[in-house]
């Protein structure tokens, strides 16, 4: 990789700050849609003002500061600079070298562009050369079938299935946790 190539853009998005002060309301938006929320998460959904948003990101901020577990970028566009999602890596233990990454596409017109393939490519080469993590994992629900589709491209391998444990439109859903380690992860060199 180039010395000169920035570490967080890439072709169609790039990794930035996230400003809690331009960005809660268009979060906020996100809490609003359901589908949007149960794609990922997995705790029970509710939407949230742009005043609970702000406060939930100042406390990210705070604690990823102070306890250094948690990195998180705002995803936004090349073109316009407008917010597309969310991307994070979370309970990074750096005595094991290991975190877990999520990824949220706001609205579902950006989905299936391209947005979410690269940010995971830009954040495995974040993740696995500049933090020098080993390991890290996903948890996602089995009826996200987009997002599994993208791990396993990435290369992620399922590691545990939970089975039954989410209870979502109308029925019962696995929970399932995929890897990578880092000599596993397929460095792009076209896409770096």
């Amino acid at each position: 990789m180039s010395l000169d190539k920035s570490l967080y853009q890439g072709k169609l998005i790039t990794l930035a700050s996230v400003e809690p002060e331009k960005d809660t309301e268009v979060i906020s938006g996100w809490t609003h849609d359901a589908e949007t929320m149960r794609l990922c998460e997995i705790k029970p959904i509710r939407p949230l003002s742009p005043w609970k948003v702000k406060k939930i990101l100042e406390t990210t901020e705070k604690e990823a500061d102070e306890k250094r577990k948690t990195c998180l970028f705002a995803i936004r566009s090349q073109v316009d600079g407008r917010l597309i999602g969310l991307v994070q890596i979370d309970a990074i233990d750096w005595v094991h070298g290991s975190g877990k990454v999520k990824i949220v596409i706001g609205d579902s017109q950006d989905r299936r562009q391209g947005y979410g393939s690269e940010t995971l490519r830009i954040i495995l080469r974040y993740s696995f050369s500049e933090l020098n993590l080993h390991r890290l994992e996903a948890v996602l629900p089995e009826y996200n079938q987009g997002a599994l589709g993208l791990f396993a491209q990435a290369g992620f391998s399922e590691e545990v299935r939970q089975r039954q444990a989410i209870n979502r439109y109308g029925r019962r859903w696995d929970l399932i946790f995929v890897g990578l380690l880092r000599g596993e992860w397929r460095v792009d060199i076209s896409a770096v």
